[in-house]
C-alpha cells in the first residue's frame, strides 16, 4: 500500500495533565465520579476505600438495584418451550469466529459467557446504555481511580459439562485472546491491561496500566468470553485455528446440531446453572432455536413462506413492500410488524480504501460521493422506505449539527492546527440533495467533475479520466454475492453514474468466502461495510477509527489513520462528566465527516419483522435490542394450530 497524507502529519496525544484548557471549556462543578457512587463505598482499610456493587457503570448511575426481580422490559412469566428458526444467506466454513480466519456464524459465540459483558446470553440490558449486571460474577469491586478491579464470582456457575466455571478459567481466556486471538485486539489491551492475579477460585483481579485512560477497562475485562481452561488442555485446539466443535460453555444454549451447509440447531440446557437469575427472568424462552443456511436470500425468502423456518428480520425493502402479497400473510398466518429502533443506526456505506493512491485526495473521495444519487434510488428502487444518514451517530444526541458550538467548539479549537479551519468556520457535512427524478443529477455531476479536474483526473481522449501518472483511472468496487438484489441494483445504478464521468469501475461481486478474504487483505478500492455506532465513549473507539490499527484492524475497513480523529478520541476518554463526554462525541462525529472515509447509505429507524403467528413479545421493546431470540416467547396453542393447518413444515 501506498502511504498516505494523514500518515505524514505528526500524531497529536493529549495527555490527562495537558487537559487544564479542557476543563475550562466544559465548566466547573464538575461532579466526581467518588460522589456519584458515595452511597456504594465500602471501607477495605485505612488506606483505601473501594466500591463493591451487583454491576457496573462508569459515572454509577445503575439503573436497576441489587434486590431487582427482572428487567423491565421482559416478560417474567413468559413460557419456556417451543422453537424460533431463522435464516442465514451465504457460505459458512467456521465455528470459530474469534481466529480471524474462515467464516462463523453469530450463534457459534451462544454457548458462552461473560463476567459482565457483551455475549448474547450475558447481562446487558436493552433498555439503559453504559451499564453491565454480574452474570458469571456476583460482584465487582474497584477503588475510585479504578486502577484495577475484582470480580468475585457465583459459587454455583458450571459450565454445560458440569464442572465449575472459576478464576482460573477467566484468566485463561483473557490471556488466550492477547497470545491467539486477532491482533487488533491484542494490541489494545495488552498495554492497558499489564496485570491478571487470581486471587483464589472464585476471585480475580485486573490491574490496569498507569498513565492511560482506564476508561471501559472494567467493562472491556468484564466482557471477555470464558472459556473452559480443560477443555482447551484436553484437545489442544488453538484460538488462531478453525474448529467446528467449540469449547464447553455456561450459557443458557448448547449446540445441538451443525452442518455448516445446511443448519446449525441451538437446544436450550435443562440443567443452565443460571437460570434462576434475575437477569435472566422472562429470557431464553425457546427450547430450541434453528439457523437455515441458504445460498442467496431468493431462495431463503421462498423458504419462509413455504414454513422452513418461522421468523425473518427483512432488510430488503422491494420486499418488505411487494414481496409479502401470499396467501399465508393475507389469512393470518404469517404476521408483519414495524416496530421502533431506538439505537443509532448502523454507519453503513460505501466505503473508500484510503490506503489506495487513487483515493488519497479527499476531493476524489467527494466527487465519488456526488455522483451517488440517494434520492432517485431511494424513490425508484427502494420504494421510498429509507431516509439518508449522515452522522455516525444518527438521530442521537451525540450527532454533530450546524456549526459547533459551546464545549465542542472549546474542545476543537484546543486542539490547535490539528482542526482544520474550515471544520469551525462551516456546518458540518452533510450529503447534498440529488433529483429524484433522474439517477445523474447534473447539477451534482458538474460539482463532482471539477473536483476530480482539480484533483489531477482530466478527461482523456477516450472519455475516460486519467491520472497525474497518464494511467487510467480505474477503481476496483468488491461487492459480496450474498447481498440483497435490490442492494446490488443500487449498486450498479451508482457504478453507471460513475462511468458517466468517466470514471472506470470494475463492479467486482464474488461470493461470501472469497469476499470475507479480500475484506480482511482490504483488497479493494471501495466495499460496502459498515462502522460501529457509538453512543458512549471506550476504549473501542480506537479500535475502530483510531490510527494504531489503520493498518490490520478488521474493524477499520478504509483504514482511517487521523491524527485529529486520534487526539479527539483521547479527549473523550479522559471525560469525568456526562457534559464532557457528550461534547466530546460530537466533536469526534463531526471530525469522522470531515475526514470522508465513506458514502453514507441508508437506514430504517424501524425494525421491520415478519413472522408465523406464534410468536410473543412484550408491549414496549426496549430501545436497544428486538430481542426476538432473546425475550420473545412461543405460544404453543398458536403453533399447534400453525401445525395443524398445514402452515408449518
Amino acid at each position: 500500500m501506498t502511504d498516505r497524507r494523514m500518515h505524514a502529519r505528526a500524531k497529536a496525544v493529549v495527555s490527562p495533565r495537558d487537559l487544564s484548557w479542557i476543563r475550562a471549556a466544559f465548566g466547573a462543578g464538575l461532579v466526581s465520579v467518588a460522589a456519584l457512587m458515595a452511597s456504594t463505598w465500602a471501607a477495605r482499610g485505612a488506606e483505601e476505600e473501594t466500591i463493591r456493587s451487583h454491576g457496573y457503570s462508569f459515572y454509577g448511575d445503575l439503573a436497576y438495584p441489587a434486590d431487582f426481580p427482572h428487567f423491565d422490559y421482559v416478560n417474567p412469566d413468559a413460557p419456556k418451550g417451543g422453537e424460533i428458526s431463522i435464516a442465514f444467506v451465504g457460505t459458512l466454513d467456521s465455528m470459530n469466529p474469534y481466529s480471524g480466519k474462515g467464516r462463523a456464524h453469530l450463534f457459534s459465540v451462544y454457548p458462552y459467557e461473560s463476567l459482565l459483558g457483551e455475549a448474547p446470553s450475558a447481562s446487558v440490558p436493552a433498555d439503559v446504555y453504559g451499564q453491565a449486571y454480574c452474570l458469571l460474577c456476583e460482584s465487582v469491586e474497584y477503588p475510585e481511580d479504578k486502577s484495577w478491579v475484582i470480580f468475585h464470582m457465583r459459587p454455583e456457575a458450571r459450565f454445560s459439562d458440569g464442572s465449575p466455571v472459576t478464576a482460573h478459567d477467566v484468566a485463561f481466556s483473557h490471556n488466550l485472546l492477547l497470545d491467539q486471538g486477532l491482533k487488533s485486539y491484542a494490541e489494545a489491551v495488552r498495554k492497558r491491561i499489564p496485570k491478571v492475579e487470581v486471587i483464589d477460585d472464585l476471585t480475580i483481579k485486573f490491574y490496569f496500566a498507569e498513565g492511560l485512560s482506564r476508561r471501559s477497562m472494567i467493562e472491556q475485562v468484564g466482557g471477555v468470553t470464558v472459556w473452559s481452561k480443560k477443555w482447551f488442555d484436553e484437545t489442544g485446539q488453538k484460538l488462531n485455528e478453525t474448529w467446528i466443535e467449540g469449547p464447553t460453555g455456561s450459557g443458557p444454549y448448547v449446540i445441538d446440531e451443525i452442518d455448516l451447509s445446511r443448519r446449525i440447531v441451538l437446544k436450550r440446557n435443562p440443567d443452565y446453572w443460571g437460570k434462576d437469575l434475575a437477569i435472566n427472568a422472562g429470557r431464553n424462552n425457546f427450547d430450541t432455536i434453528r439457523l437455515e443456511i441458504f445460498a442467496d436470500d431468493t431462495a431463503a425468502f421462498e423458504a419462509f413462506k413455504a414454513g422452513e423456518y418461522t421468523f425473518r428480520a427483512e432488510g430488503d425493502s422491494k420486499k418488505w413492500a411487494t414481496g409479502y402479497d401470499f396467501p399465508k400473510v393475507a389469512n393470518g398466518y404469517i404476521k408483519r410488524e414495524e416496530l421502533t429502533d431506538g439505537s443509532p443506526p448502523t454507519p453503513t456505506g460505501i466505503i473508500f480504501n484510503l490506503g489506495s493512491a487513487k483515493l488519497g485526495d479527499s476531493r476524489v473521495r467527494e466527487a465519488l460521493a456526488l455522483a451517488f444519487n440517494f434520492e432517485w434510488s431511494n424513490e425508484s428502487l427502494l420504494y421510498g422506505l429509507f431516509q439518508r444518514r449522515s452522522s455516525y451517530t444518527q438521530d442521537t444526541p451525540l450527532m454533530a449539527v450546524g456549526l459547533p458550538e459551546g464545549a465542542e467548539l472549546e474542545l476543537l479549537k484546543g486542539l490547535g492546527d490539528l482542526v482544520p479551519p474550515e471544520m469551525l468556520t462551516e456546518e458540518v457535512h452533510v450529503p447534498p440533495a440529488s433529483d429524484a427524478a433522474r439517477l445523474f443529477d447534473r447539477r451534482n455531476a458538474r460539482m463532482a467533475a471539477k473536483l476530480l479536474d482539480e484533483a489531477g483526473y482530466p478527461v482523456g481522449d477516450d472519455g475516460k479520466r486519467v491520472g497525474p501518472d497518464g494511467e487510467a483511472f480505474e477503481l476496483e468496487f468488491l461487492f459480496s454475492s450474498s447481498s440483497s438484489p435490490t442492494t446490488r441494483s443500487v449498486m450498479e445504478n451508482y457504478v453507471a453514474n460513475l462511468d458517466s464521468l468517466g470514471v472506470a469501475v470494475k463492479f467486482d461481486v464474488v461470493d461470501t468466502a472469497q469476499y470475507t478474504s479480500r475484506q480482511r487483505a482490504r483488497d479493494y478500492d471501495m466495499v460496502v461495510d459498515s462502522y460501529a455506532a457509538f453512543l458512549g465513549t471506550g476504549t473501542g473507539l480506537a479500535q475502530y477509527y483510531g490510527s494504531e490499527a489503520a493498518e490490520f484492524s478488521l474493524f477499520n475497513p478504509a483504514g482511517l489513520a487521523s491524527p485529529l480523529v486520534d487526539s479527539i478520541i483521547d479527549i473523550s476518554l479522559q471525560a469525568q462528566t456526562r457534559e464532557e463526554e457528550e461534547a466530546s462525541l460530537k466533536a469526534l462525529d463531526r471530525a469522522l465527516r470531515f475526514e470522508f472515509a465513506m458514502i453514507p447509505l441508508w437506514y430504517n429507524p424501524d425494525h421491520w419483522v415478519a413472522y408465523y403467528d406464534q410468536y410473543e413479545h412484550p408491549e414496549t421493546i426496549p430501545p436497544y435490542a428486538l430481542g426476538y431470540l432473546d425475550f420473545w416467547w412461543s405460544n404453543e396453542e398458536k403453533a399447534k394450530a400453525l401445525r395443524d393447518a398445514g402452515a408449518l413444515r
